[in-house]
């Protein structure tokens, strides 16, 4: 029996995924793991029984990745869960920044009293005019789940689409139409596009990454929407060229001071994600990986260990071991199923950084010695029997 505890709402979906091998727990700390969407982890204390941690989303800003580590908690989160969503909020964004929708909407309800509203209307109509987006060039930087499913989009809308992402995935890749253009240079993207979508992950390489030296390479009017992290971009720079006309527009899912009080901005308060279906998504997608994890082992999308899929085991017994990327490791592992005359079926060893993980298949017991020689063993950080 596990036991799981949702610091935040959790779609009834997601939690229908788990079986009567599964039980909800009020108290964080009873329970074997953890899913989670926007509530602040850093300040909690890991319970010592704490398995996993499941982000129903994207961004694991809110969890402390590497302490987690460190007690050999795995976290995942469900990348591609809500692409979809937030797809069609990028769209929404670059209409209402090519057409004033918003201001005229506000005329007529400013209005909505004058018995000559219809007629006023065509004459007033003009001043909220805008352009078309059918044969504009849209520049995606990052081809992920979202930025893929962006430039398909905006192919059908006619758009002539630039994507650029050094990292792009051969899946990624497969999923693009012919017909998007793959810069070579990131400069390209800013030289050439009308409109600028960003959507890579926040890290040490993309914070700031776009600031006064970008914009300036950028053409005159250019539309820029940022519904990924509101820090990749420098917005105290970005508001100069707001206020210059540089940039027509700044299209931003991420309220703060320094663009609420900005000229030419549309921002919306984090909605990307927000839709019944993306929650949904996201949650059947957290409660799946952490299924597959407890059950059988397997770790599929976690930010702080390694992909490891062994599948469901066939041999008599398995374990898994979080553990330090160091070297020897798997000797002293093997030695010890060696002592107790236990054949090693089928092992898989990888490594993330500074930690690893390895599942291993025993065609024997395992015994609870051999769980205290493998913790006893300087590196390893927990020791689980999956069956």
């Amino acid at each position: 029996m596990f036991r799981y505890h949702t610091l935040n709402p959790i779609a009834d979906k997601g939690l229908q995924v788990f079986t009567d091998q599964y039980v909800k727990t009020d108290d964080f700390n009873e329970a074997d793991v953890a899913l989670v969407r926007s509530a602040k982890m850093h300040d909690l204390e890991m319970p010592e029984n704490l398995l996993a941690i499941s982000r129903a989303g994207a961004g694991v800003n809110n969890i402390p990745l590497d302490e987690c580590a460190k007690k050999g908690i795995v976290v995942f989160n469900t990348p591609g869960a809500n692409a979809n969503g937030v797809k069609e909020l990028v769209l929404a964004g670059m209409l209402l920044a090519s057409r004033d929708i918003i201001g005229g909407m506000e005329w007529v309800r400013a209005n909505e009293d004058d018995p000559e509203i219809a007629k006023r209307a065509e004459k007033e109509k003009k001043k909220f005019a805008g352009t078309e987006i059918s044969g504009k060039t849209l520049g995606i930087i990052g081809l992920g789940a979202i930025g893929q499913m962006v430039a398909n989009a905006a192919t059908h809308l006619g758009m002539r689409v630039y994507g650029y992402d050094p990292y792009i995935s051969v899946d990624a890749a497969w999923n693009l139409s012919r017909s998007i253009h793959h810069s070579q240079n990131i400069d390209e993207i800013y030289r050439e596009c009308d409109f600028i979508t960003i959507h890579v992950p926040l890290n040490d390489s993309t914070k700031g990454m776009i600031g006064k030296e970008q914009i300036n390479q950028m053409k005159d009017g250019v539309v820029l929407l940022n519904f990924a992290r509101d820090t990749l971009v420098k917005e105290k720079e970005l508001v100069e060229a707001l206020k210059s006309g540089k940039v027509r527009k700044y299209v931003t899912d991420f309220a703060n001071l320094t663009v609420t009080e900005a000229p030419n901005t549309l921002i919306t308060p984090h909605l990307g994600a927000s839709t019944e279906e993306s929650e949904e998504n996201c949650a059947i997608a957290a409660v799946r990986e952490i299924r597959d994890f407890l059950e059988n082992g397997n770790i599929k999308n976690s930010v702080n260990y390694p992909a490891i899929d062994m599948g469901v085991c066939t041999a008599e017994a398995r374990i898994t071991i979080c553990h330090l990327n160091k070297l020897d490791m798997l000797r002293q592992f093997m030695s010890i199923f060696s002592s107790k005359n236990v054949n090693v079926a089928n092992m898989i060893d990888k490594s993330r950084g500074e930690f690893a993980y390895t599942v291993i298949d025993l065609d024997g017991v395992v015994t609870q010695d051999m769980i205290d020689e493998l913790n006893s063993i300087e590196g390893v950080l927990r020791t689980r029997i999956i069956k």
